[in-house]
């Protein structure tokens, strides 16, 4: 672990606080809108499907953050 914090930190995606914790200076995505444009796609096409089956604005939202939740943990493990 600690090694693949030294690798960040020397990439400059986190700085060390001796004390505080390890913080994210940056990320590798592009921030540009554009670059989110193929992203944004397959969502309103996601969006059009949850829409068909039935799905409310609540519903979809509350697929979306349980789904978005269990993606970070597995991420995690």
């Amino acid at each position: 672990m600690l090694k693949a914090y030294r690798e960040l930190e020397h990439d400059g995606l986190v700085a060390a606080r001796p004390g505080v914790g390890t913080f994210v200076t940056r990320t590798l995505a592009d921030g540009t809108l554009a670059a989110h444009g193929p992203l944004r796609k397959d969502l309103q096409r996601w969006l059009t499907k949850a829409r068909l089956a039935g799905l409310d604005d609540e519903s979809i939202e509350a697929l979306f953050v349980n789904t978005f939740h269990n993606a970070a943990g597995e991420d995690a493990a």
